[in-house]
């Protein structure tokens, strides 16, 4: 590896960990966000997810119609929409109606960097451990947020950090790291030579990645209930704010410091379609634990203290690792690509897939919420699972 990439890796490494940064003090909070400043409830949560999520589902023909561009400038731009969203939300409290507009410019440039970044990050990884330079990556990102949750943690506690302050610092400093990300992305284009190509419209549909696409639709209906009503069971049942929340993450990231890594490292020893199996697995077991616990919280049966929150954080934990192994889906897609050219562009067509489960999954579990209760929820979730893991189950490494 020459000096110039070698380089060009140091600087990705930052941009990963700032990237991190950014995210910890910004979407990881935003639950917490819609309680305190709008008073939402669960079903309007969900309703949420389709400004939040839809940018997912429509990049992917952004970046295929912007691919003369190249990875990096596109992540450049991207990051350039995530500041702007934050901005916004971070200097006023619009009306609810607003603030999705706001919130759908951050989470567009978020989801574009998605694809841009697993696709950079293998490009720059010598050959044969793939597996290994994204988890190192993901655990250089994870300590990261980490750092941020150490803020935020601090940051309400002292009162520094309010969601019903007219000006909220905390989306302000994050605003202030996606910024330095572009710069840094703009310095890394320099040491890689990436230069601007012809306009070329890629959307790839290729019967070859029939099980990718498959892996990336459920992940997207199973990992939405992750995101959105794992941590609503803690918040809305259990009554914790910003700052408990904030000290789950915490713990979650110390452990993941040293789980990524080692999840990359189980991906090239093991191969992805054992790795996904016992993702798939993993999660049938945390969604029933979820399950029981919500259906006796929400009944009065089970007392919102002592050993329910215990098991709580305790499965709420486990869910935070266990979705570490989401990189899995991207190394797969790689091993199997026609050509390296087709990974962006495949990588961002399952963001596409993932996206619209996803945007179906927290609306139909809002639903059930509400009119049904939340134990099934996660009992959807533990069916999807299942699927998951017989759809890995076909998988020849």
């Amino acid at each position: 590896m020459d000096d110039q990439r070698k380089k060009a890796v140091w600087v990705f490494t930052v941009v990963i960990a700032l990237t991190g940064l950014g995210l910890g003090l910004s979407d990881s909070v935003f639950a917490n966000f819609y309680k305190d400043a709008y008073d939402a409830d669960a079903f309007q949560r969900g309703l949420i997810e389709l400004p939040r999520e839809t940018p997912g589902v429509i990049c992917v023909l952004i970046v295929s119609a912007l691919a003369f561009f190249g990875d990096i400038r596109l992540s450049m731009i991207a990051q350039t929409l995530s500041v702007i969203g934050l901005i916004a939300l971070g200097l006023m409290t619009p009306s609810f109606g607003v603030m999705l507009v706001f919130l759908f410019t951050f989470s567009l440039g978020q989801h574009m960097f998605m694809p841009l970044s697993d696709s950079l990050g293998m490009s720059l990884a010598k050959e044969g451990g793939v597996g290994s330079a994204l988890g190192r990556l993901n655990g250089v990102r994870t300590a990261f947020t980490m750092a941020a949750g150490i803020l935020v943690f601090a940051g309400f506690k002292a009162g520094f950090f309010s969601f019903t302050a007219p000006v909220k610092s905390i989306f302000l400093i994050a605003a202030a790291a996606f910024a330095v990300v572009s710069v840094l992305l703009l310095y890394m284009r320099r040491l890689t030579g990436e230069t601007t190509g012809r306009l070329k419209f890629r959307l790839i549909l290729r019967k070859e990645y029939g099980i990718f696409y498959l892996l990336a639709a459920l992940f997207g209906a199973r990992k939405q209930i992750m995101f959105v009503y794992g941590p609503w069971v803690l918040i809305e049942l259990l009554g914790f704010g910003a700052d408990t929340m904030a000290l789950l993450g915490i713990a979650g990231a110390a452990v993941g410091i040293f789980f990524m890594p080692a999840v990359g490292r189980w991906i090239d020893r093991y191969g992805t379609a054992r790795i996904m199996t016992v993702e798939a697995a993993a999660f049938i077991v945390i969604y029933i634990a979820y399950g029981l616990l919500s259906a006796g919280l929400s009944s009065g049966r089970i007392a919102a203290a002592g050993l329910s929150v215990a098991i709580a954080f305790a499965v709420n934990m486990a869910d935070r690792m266990t979705m570490q192994f989401g990189m899995v889906r991207a190394v797969y897609m790689r091993s199997v690509a026609v050509s390296p050219e087709e990974v962006t562009p495949t990588l961002s067509a399952g963001m596409a897939l993932d996206h619209i489960l996803s945007i179906l999954s927290a609306v139909l579990c809002g639903w059930l919420w509400k009119w049904l209760g939340p134990q099934y929820v996660f009992v959807f979730a533990a069916l999807l699972s299942v699927g998951n893991m017989a759809v890995a189950r076909r998988i020849k490494d």
